[in-house]
Formats: structure tokens, C-alpha cells, sequence
């Protein structure tokens, strides 16, 4: 009986691939992550915007920051006047897909004129 080494090869795909799957879940994990970051990012633009819509015309600023944006997302919103304008900051929490990632918050600025 001659041996050609092929029955001791058997099962390695499969351990090779065992050793694989965490770095594949690490990037899908990274990618749901950078997704979520990107749309906190539009969200605080709109929020920005609308609650500056708002403030230009004596209405709260954080009621249409919040107004604006999805449900399960924080915003804090502030108003500042300068003359003839008004500037609105929003702050949007970046959600945590993975704990122990933590990126922060998005934050935008939009301008309106004053609505006199």
C-alpha cells in the first residue's frame, strides 16, 4: 500500500476558512460601522438645516432639529444670531454598532436669513 499524502489534506479548506471568518466579520462589522457614521453625518446636515429654517422664523431651533431627523438617532441643536442671519449647529450621536467603537458625534452648521 503506497501513501501519496492526499488523506492528510483532508479538512484543511475547511480549518484555513474556520481562521478566516473573524476578519471577515471584523470588515462587514467596519463597513456596518462606516455606514452608520456616514448617515449620522447627512442627518446632522439636515437637522442643522431645518432647525435653522426654524430659528429664522421664531420657531425652536430643537424642535426642528429633532423634527428633522430618524427617531433613534440624539440631536442637540443651538442657535446663534448675527445680524440679519441666523446659525444653527446640530450635533447627532454616531450610533455604536460594535461596543468599544466609539466615534464620537457628527456635527453641521447651516445659515438662513432672518424671516422679518
Amino acid at each position: 500500500m503506497s501513501y501519496d499524502g492526499k488523506g492528510r489534506d483532508r479538512g484543511q479548506v475547511a480549518i484555513e476558512y474556520l481562521g478566516f471568518i473573524p476578519i471577515l466579520i471584523l470588515v462587514a462589522l467596519a463597513g456596518v460601522q462606516i455606514g452608520l457614521i456616514a448617515y449620522a453625518g447627512q442627518q446632522a446636515g439636515t437637522a442643522a438645516r431645518a432647525g435653522a429654517r426654524a430659528a429664522s422664523l421664531d420657531e425652536s431651533a430643537q424642535q426642528g432639529c429633532v423634527n428633522a431627523i430618524s427617531d433613534w438617532l440624539s440631536v442637540s441643536c443651538s442657535a446663534a444670531e448675527g445680524g440679519d442671519e441666523v446659525t444653527v449647529t446640530a450635533v447627532v450621536g454616531i450610533p455604536d454598532f460594535v461596543p468599544g467603537w466609539d466615534f464620537g458625534d457628527a456635527t453641521k452648521t447651516a445659515t438662513m436669513p432672518l424671516d422679518h
